[in-house]
């Protein structure tokens, strides 16, 4: 598979966490290899469960995560602490952190590195397009954590008519692409509003040289608070851009190949996340403390910090429809938001080319008891 079909590489919020290209790591051999349908003994995850109905025996696979070990993978940390990827099959789940030097899951999945990636349709969609045979089997997020934040004692932008005029803050890269779409979705004209271009740091959002700051919901205003200001978020899922996040990508290859193994994998993710939601004190314990230590640029992650962060993220992930299809799992009118916003931001793609959630179904239908009544928090509900 040549590099012309991965898309350009997108950076960590610029999207989802997903870094830049990495040296040497794209190189066409790799590559070459990766697509050509061969497997062997090392590929990650080449082990069956076979019919006999003794325990699955995986091996050993790699996990790709979208950003540093933080809270955003919560439920892979519960997974490896409860034991229960060793329970489906697997004598290892490495969690490979991503990173602002990092290359997109994409790019790891294609290179043979991780055989499941987490990322998003903003990112997949692109590679698929191209030509690479990625899908999505599900997503952790029901919603995206993408916002415009704005202060209260600044110009607080509330709605989406408070927009025009306005100077917002947004950082290079693929957030360009996305808030160029999160403009055209509701109507806006990008002639209505000053684009800046800036980094992460709210600094410049404080000191007042620009009205909103493109941001993560589950991130941005904390630190706002943290500030002592009071954050006017305005979410791109509840105002004309929905699309999902954290998704699990795989190779077409692998569903195919190894739908058990997926299988198994899924349901340790289901068990690990149940966990993890219903716990955000003890999700940012094992984030702070234990599977992130140090994570964060050489630096300890602040478990208060990243209480809040998992609280805010169940706002994100638990919805209604989760309730009552269980995690990770999509509607068919979700599905249809994710194609329209896509397009909106100038990918142009089918469900089929881009999701298969039949492993999901599967799962649950084999093992009903994974469905969980959760408390949906208000804002989500």
């Amino acid at each position: 598979m040549p590099d012309s079909l991965i898309p350009s590489a997108f950076d960590r919020r610029s999207f989802l966490r997903a870094g830049g290209v990495g040296a040497g790591l794209i190189g066409g051999g790799l590559l070459l290899a990766a697509c050509s349908g061969n497997s062997s003994s090392t590929t990650p995850g080449s082990s069956s469960s076979g019919s006999s109905g003794a325990k699955a025996d995986f091996g050993k696979i790699a996990l790709q995560l979208s950003w540093i070990k933080n809270i955003e993978f919560a439920g892979e940390f519960f997974a490896t602490e409860n034991g229960y990827y060793t329970d489906a099959g697997f004598s290892e789940v490495t969690l490979l952190a991503g990173g602002s030097g990092s290359t997109t899951a994409e790019e790891i999945i294609i290179s043979g590195k991780a055989l499941i990636g987490l990322s998003a349709p903003i990112a997949t969609a692109p590679s698929i397009i191209k030509g690479a045979p990625l899908k999505i089997i599900g997503t952790t997020y029901q919603k995206n954590p993408f916002c415009l934040m704005s202060l209260e004692d600044g110009k607080p932008i509330r709605t989406v008519a408070d927009l025009k005029g306005k100077k917002l803050g947004v950082q290079s890269g693929a957030n360009q692409t996305i808030i160029d779409g999160f403009l055209k979705a509701n109507g806006i004209s990008k002639s209505d509003v000053t684009i800046v271009t800036t980094g992460f740091d709210i600094a410049p959002l404080i000191s007042g040289k620009y009205d909103a700051h493109m941001s993560y919901i589950t991130n941005e205003p904390i630190l706002a608070e943290a500030e002592g200001k009071k954050p006017v978020v305005l979410g791109f899922a509840d105002n004309g851009l929905p699309f999902v996040a954290e998704t699990f990508t795989v190779m077409q290859d692998t569903i195919e190949s190894k739908r058990d193994l997926l299988k198994a994998f899924l349901k340790a993710e289901i068990q690990g996340w149940t966990d993890a939601v219903k716990d955000p004190k003890k999700s940012a314990e094992l984030a702070a403390n234990k599977y992130g230590k140090g994570a964060n640029f050489g630096k300890d992650l602040d478990t208060g910090e990243q209480e809040k962060e998992a609280t805010a993220q169940n706002e994100l992930i638990l919805t209604a429809d989760v309730n009552a299809n269980g995690l990770f799992t999509m509607t068919q009118d979700l599905i249809d938001e994710n194609i329209k916003s896509l397009k909106a931001m100038g990918y142009d793609i089918t469900a089929d080319k881009l999701f298969d959630l039949s492993l999901l179904e599967e799962v649950y239908k084999e093992n009903p008891d994974l469905k969980t009544s959760f408390t949906i928090p208000t804002s989500a509900s």
